[in-house]
Order: structure tokens, then sequence, then C-alpha cells
């Protein structure tokens, strides 16, 4: 699976919360959802495309008008893309990233009783 770019991902996360959607109903949530300005019609509707071409995406045509479809589910992309982050930066070690986590203070005490309890449950 080819990777998103940072803007192909930014627009991918939107779509991965309101599609099927259309270009225009993209930038709609922008808009309105996010309070962004909205961003020419013409550039959104490059990465929409730029993202279908890598297949994270198909689409229904009716008339010059696009309906877009999630082809790659959000889970999937996470899940291949915290597989890279272990294997580049903690040698495969999930214990290594967790250990990471909580000396850089990215975890405070309560998560790490909400992951004690996540793995205690996962042993029954």
């Amino acid at each position: 699976m080819e990777r998103l770019t940072k803007s192909e991902e930014e627009i991918m996360h939107i779509l991965w919360k309101i599609a099927p959607c259309t270009v225009s109903q993209v930038l709609d949530y922008i808009e309105q959802e996010l309070g962004e300005e909205r961003p020419p019609h013409s550039t959104i509707s490059t990465l929409v495309r730029s993202i279908e071409e890598k297949k994270f995406l198909t689409h229904k045509a009716y008339g010059k008008t696009y309906e877009y479809h999630i082809a790659i589910p959000k889970s999937k992309y996470t899940s291949l893309n915290v597989k890279q982050v272990l294997q580049d930066y903690f040698e495969n070690s999930p214990a290594e990233m967790l250990s990471f986590l909580i000396q850089e203070k990215h975890i405070n005490k309560k998560e790490m009783k909400e992951i004690q309890e996540l793995i205690n449950n996962s042993k029954s």
C-alpha cells in the first residue's frame, strides 16, 4: 500500500468521517466543522484524485459529480502505520515503544492503569 502525503492524510481523515461524499461536501466540512477557510475546489479535487489513485478511495459518477467511497478502512491504515513506526524506531518491539512513551511522559498514570487493564483482560 502506498503511503499518503501529509496533505492527503488530512483529507483522508475527513473522508473517513463523512464518506460517501463529494468534493463539495469535503469543502463544506473543512469550512463548517473545522472552522477553516474554504480551500479552492481544485486543490481538494486534486488531492482526492491522488488518494483514489493510491487505491484508498473508489467513486461513483453522477454526471460530472463524483461521489467518493472508502476503500481502505482507517483501522487498516492505522495498523500499517503503527507497524512502520515499530519497525523504524523501536526494532519491532511494542515494549520498547511503550517504554519510550512512558519515559517521555506521553502516557500518564491513569493511562498506564488502563493499559494494565487491557493487558490483564487480554490474558483471559
